[in-house]
Protein backbone atom coordinates (compact mmCIF):
# COMPACT_ATOMS: atom_id res chain seq x y z
CA UNK A 1 0.00 0.00 0.00
CA UNK A 2 1.32 3.56 -0.86
CA UNK A 3 2.05 5.96 1.76
CA UNK A 4 -0.42 8.71 2.53
CA UNK A 5 1.30 11.47 1.64
CA UNK A 6 1.92 14.20 4.69
CA UNK A 7 0.33 17.51 4.10
CA UNK A 8 2.13 20.37 6.48
CA UNK A 9 0.67 23.82 7.25
CA UNK A 10 2.97 26.48 7.33
CA UNK A 11 2.28 30.03 9.32
CA UNK A 12 2.14 33.08 7.21
CA UNK A 13 4.82 35.78 7.91
CA UNK A 14 2.54 39.46 7.41
CA UNK A 15 3.95 42.42 5.67
CA UNK A 16 2.26 45.52 6.36
CA UNK A 17 1.57 48.07 3.90
CA UNK A 18 3.78 51.33 4.81
CA UNK A 19 2.01 54.66 5.02
CA UNK A 20 2.71 56.54 1.19
CA UNK A 21 3.60 53.21 -0.59
CA UNK A 22 2.37 52.33 -3.64
CA UNK A 23 2.25 49.23 -5.54
CA UNK A 24 3.35 46.06 -3.93
CA UNK A 25 4.93 47.50 -1.21
CA UNK A 26 1.25 49.28 -0.39
CA UNK A 27 -0.53 46.18 0.13
CA UNK A 28 -0.60 43.90 3.25
CA UNK A 29 1.32 40.84 2.21
CA UNK A 30 1.09 37.37 3.55
CA UNK A 31 4.60 35.07 2.53
CA UNK A 32 6.65 31.82 3.60
CA UNK A 33 10.30 31.98 3.22
CA UNK A 34 11.98 29.42 0.52
CA UNK A 35 14.31 28.33 3.01
CA UNK A 36 11.55 27.06 5.34
CA UNK A 37 9.46 25.14 2.70
CA UNK A 38 11.87 23.49 1.02
CA UNK A 39 13.25 22.19 4.08
CA UNK A 40 10.05 20.69 5.23
CA UNK A 41 9.61 19.64 1.49
CA UNK A 42 12.71 17.74 1.62
CA UNK A 43 11.07 14.40 3.17
CA UNK A 44 8.34 13.84 0.44
CA UNK A 45 5.60 15.97 2.16
CA UNK A 46 3.02 18.72 0.58
CA UNK A 47 3.63 22.18 1.88
CA UNK A 48 0.71 24.66 2.39
CA UNK A 49 1.17 28.68 3.80
CA UNK A 50 -1.66 28.83 5.91
CA UNK A 51 -3.54 32.66 5.21
CA UNK A 52 -4.50 34.61 8.12
CA UNK A 53 -8.54 35.13 7.79
CA UNK A 54 -9.86 38.71 8.40
CA UNK A 55 -13.22 38.52 8.96
CA UNK A 56 -14.00 41.95 8.11
CA UNK A 57 -12.14 41.98 4.57
CA UNK A 58 -14.62 43.59 1.89
CA UNK A 59 -13.64 40.36 -0.30
CA UNK A 60 -16.56 38.38 -0.77
CA UNK A 61 -15.46 34.94 2.07
CA UNK A 62 -17.06 31.96 2.95
CA UNK A 63 -17.62 31.15 6.70
CA UNK A 64 -13.74 29.76 6.58
CA UNK A 65 -12.31 29.45 9.82
CA UNK A 66 -8.51 28.95 10.55
CA UNK A 67 -10.02 25.50 12.51
CA UNK A 68 -11.02 24.41 8.98
CA UNK A 69 -7.30 23.95 8.05
CA UNK A 70 -6.37 21.94 10.29
CA UNK A 71 -8.94 19.49 9.46
CA UNK A 72 -7.03 19.37 6.07
CA UNK A 73 -3.71 19.05 7.13
CA UNK A 74 -1.11 16.94 9.32
CA UNK A 75 1.29 19.07 11.21
CA UNK A 76 1.88 22.47 11.64
CA UNK A 77 5.18 24.95 11.25
CA UNK A 78 5.36 28.21 13.09
CA UNK A 79 8.05 29.99 11.05
CA UNK A 80 10.30 33.04 12.04
CA UNK A 81 10.17 36.57 12.01
CA UNK A 82 9.29 39.97 13.30
CA UNK A 83 8.99 40.44 17.13
CA UNK A 84 6.39 39.20 18.92
CA UNK A 85 4.11 42.23 20.78
CA UNK A 86 4.42 42.46 24.24
CA UNK A 87 1.32 43.50 24.55
CA UNK A 88 0.70 39.56 23.93
CA UNK A 89 2.30 38.93 27.27
CA UNK A 90 1.00 41.65 29.56
CA UNK A 91 4.11 44.39 29.37
CA UNK A 92 4.48 47.77 27.00
CA UNK A 93 7.26 48.05 24.34
CA UNK A 94 10.36 49.93 26.29
CA UNK A 95 11.39 50.99 22.31
CA UNK A 96 8.95 51.38 19.81
CA UNK A 97 11.15 49.27 17.97
CA UNK A 98 10.27 46.76 20.14
CA UNK A 99 6.53 46.91 19.59
CA UNK A 100 6.22 43.88 17.56
CA UNK A 101 3.30 42.25 15.44
CA UNK A 102 -0.18 41.98 17.63
CA UNK A 103 -1.78 40.83 14.48
CA UNK A 104 0.02 38.10 13.57
CA UNK A 105 0.61 37.49 17.11
CA UNK A 106 -3.40 36.76 17.24
CA UNK A 107 -3.65 34.93 14.15
CA UNK A 108 -0.72 32.37 14.94
CA UNK A 109 -2.12 32.03 18.29
CA UNK A 110 -5.66 31.03 17.19
CA UNK A 111 -3.38 28.65 14.99
CA UNK A 112 -1.62 26.98 17.35
CA UNK A 113 -4.13 26.43 19.85
CA UNK A 114 -6.47 24.84 16.68
CA UNK A 115 -3.95 22.30 16.03
CA UNK A 116 -3.27 21.82 19.71
CA UNK A 117 -6.86 20.79 20.35
CA UNK A 118 -6.89 18.44 17.37
CA UNK A 119 -3.89 16.94 18.66
CA UNK A 120 -1.68 17.73 15.81
CA UNK A 121 1.93 17.85 15.97
CA UNK A 122 3.31 21.69 15.43
CA UNK A 123 6.71 22.79 15.46
CA UNK A 124 8.00 26.22 16.04
CA UNK A 125 11.00 27.98 14.65
CA UNK A 126 12.54 31.46 15.73
CA UNK A 127 9.95 33.29 16.37
CA UNK A 128 7.67 30.45 16.72
CA UNK A 129 9.34 29.43 19.82
CA UNK A 130 8.50 32.54 21.31
CA UNK A 131 4.92 32.40 20.29
CA UNK A 132 4.26 28.98 21.85
CA UNK A 133 5.77 29.93 25.21
CA UNK A 134 3.68 33.63 25.27
CA UNK A 135 0.41 31.57 24.47
CA UNK A 136 0.99 29.29 26.82
CA UNK A 137 1.67 32.09 29.23
CA UNK A 138 4.88 32.66 29.33
CA UNK A 139 6.79 35.86 28.20
CA UNK A 140 10.19 37.40 26.96
CA UNK A 141 12.99 39.43 27.50
CA UNK A 142 12.07 41.97 25.09
CA UNK A 143 15.68 42.63 23.96
CA UNK A 144 18.44 40.32 25.32
CA UNK A 145 21.74 42.79 24.58
CA UNK A 146 20.61 45.57 26.99
CA UNK A 147 18.07 43.47 29.38
CA UNK A 148 20.23 40.34 29.95
CA UNK A 149 23.57 40.57 31.59
CA UNK A 150 26.54 38.58 30.58
CA UNK A 151 24.17 36.89 27.21
CA UNK A 152 26.79 35.87 24.78
CA UNK A 153 25.86 36.97 21.04
CA UNK A 154 22.22 35.81 19.53
CA UNK A 155 22.67 37.92 16.64
CA UNK A 156 24.70 39.59 14.42
CA UNK A 157 25.12 41.65 10.66
CA UNK A 158 25.78 38.33 9.28
CA UNK A 159 22.40 36.99 9.74
CA UNK A 160 22.02 33.40 8.83
CA UNK A 161 25.75 32.65 9.05
CA UNK A 162 25.30 33.22 12.75
CA UNK A 163 26.24 30.25 15.17
CA UNK A 164 26.63 29.39 18.51
CA UNK A 165 26.39 25.98 20.68
CA UNK A 166 23.45 24.98 22.61
CA UNK A 167 23.10 22.58 25.13
CA UNK A 168 20.56 19.00 25.28
CA UNK A 169 18.81 19.10 28.46
CA UNK A 170 19.38 15.33 29.61
CA UNK A 171 16.53 12.65 29.19
CA UNK A 172 14.67 14.80 27.01
CA UNK A 173 13.66 14.53 23.63
CA UNK A 174 16.54 16.36 21.77
CA UNK A 175 18.91 14.06 23.81
CA UNK A 176 17.15 11.04 22.73
CA UNK A 177 16.60 11.93 18.85
CA UNK A 178 20.67 12.98 18.90
CA UNK A 179 22.03 9.99 21.09
CA UNK A 180 25.71 10.86 20.97
CA UNK A 181 25.87 14.10 21.28
CA UNK A 182 24.74 16.50 24.31
CA UNK A 183 24.38 19.32 21.98
CA UNK A 184 25.26 20.91 18.83
CA UNK A 185 26.63 24.29 17.14
CA UNK A 186 23.64 26.35 15.55
CA UNK A 187 22.11 29.24 13.34
CA UNK A 188 20.35 31.30 16.18
CA UNK A 189 19.11 34.92 15.12
CA UNK A 190 17.22 36.99 17.52
CA UNK A 191 16.99 39.47 20.01
CA UNK A 192 14.54 38.66 22.22
CA UNK A 193 14.44 35.34 24.17
CA UNK A 194 12.12 33.28 27.51
CA UNK A 195 11.76 35.36 30.10
CA UNK A 196 8.89 33.38 32.04
CA UNK A 197 8.41 29.53 30.86
CA UNK A 198 4.57 29.11 29.82
CA UNK A 199 2.71 26.57 31.10
CA UNK A 200 3.74 22.96 30.42
CA UNK A 201 6.52 23.34 28.75
CA UNK A 202 9.66 21.95 29.48
CA UNK A 203 13.68 22.97 28.45
CA UNK A 204 14.87 20.82 26.03
CA UNK A 205 18.03 23.39 25.49
CA UNK A 206 19.88 26.18 26.28
CA UNK A 207 22.79 28.44 25.31
CA UNK A 208 25.92 29.01 27.43
CA UNK A 209 24.26 32.12 29.23
CA UNK A 210 21.39 29.95 30.28
CA UNK A 211 19.01 31.34 28.01
CA UNK A 212 16.61 29.40 26.62
CA UNK A 213 16.87 27.40 23.01
CA UNK A 214 14.17 24.74 22.55
CA UNK A 215 11.34 23.98 24.50
CA UNK A 216 8.77 20.72 24.33
CA UNK A 217 5.26 20.96 25.30
CA UNK A 218 4.80 18.49 28.54
CA UNK A 219 0.91 17.67 26.94
CA UNK A 220 -0.37 14.93 25.59
CA UNK A 221 0.55 16.07 21.53
CA UNK A 222 3.90 16.86 20.58
CA UNK A 223 4.61 20.79 20.47
CA UNK A 224 8.11 21.61 20.21
CA UNK A 225 9.96 25.21 19.77
CA UNK A 226 13.60 25.53 18.17
CA UNK A 227 14.88 29.03 18.98
CA UNK A 228 17.43 28.31 16.03
CA UNK A 229 16.68 27.87 12.04
CA UNK A 230 17.43 24.32 11.33
CA UNK A 231 16.13 25.09 7.90
CA UNK A 232 19.82 27.21 7.20
CA UNK A 233 21.51 23.85 8.51
CA UNK A 234 22.76 22.57 5.29
CA UNK A 235 22.91 18.62 5.44
CA UNK A 236 26.54 17.34 5.97
CA UNK A 237 27.97 20.31 7.17
CA UNK A 238 29.35 18.40 9.70
CA UNK A 239 30.23 21.37 11.80
CA UNK A 240 26.24 22.22 12.29
CA UNK A 241 23.77 20.18 14.22
CA UNK A 242 22.40 17.85 12.10
CA UNK A 243 18.33 18.82 11.33
CA UNK A 244 17.24 15.71 9.70
CA UNK A 245 16.38 13.97 13.08
CA UNK A 246 13.71 16.77 14.59
CA UNK A 247 11.91 16.96 11.05
CA UNK A 248 12.00 12.99 11.04
CA UNK A 249 9.91 12.67 14.60
CA UNK A 250 7.87 15.99 13.53
CA UNK A 251 6.48 14.20 10.36
CA UNK A 252 6.75 10.84 11.76
CA UNK A 253 3.68 12.48 14.15
CA UNK A 254 2.21 14.04 11.53
CA UNK A 255 1.30 10.56 9.95
CA UNK A 256 -0.01 8.94 12.90
CA UNK A 257 -3.77 8.80 13.59
CA UNK A 258 -5.29 11.66 15.63
CA UNK A 259 -7.26 11.70 18.29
Amino acid sequence: MAKRTVKIGISARLYHPQPESVGLLGKTLQYLEQSVAHWVMSRDVLVFMVPSIVQDSPMQRSNMRLADYVGALDGLVLQGGTDLSPLSYGEEPLKPEWAGDRVRDAYEMELLHEFMEAGKPVLGICRGLQLINVALGGSLHQDIPSLVEDAIAHEAPEYDRHTHPVQFAEGGLLARLYPEQTGGQVVSIHHQAVKVLGKDLTVEATAADGLVEAVRWTGRGFVVGLQWHPEFHTPGKGELLDGEPLLQAFLDEARKRRW
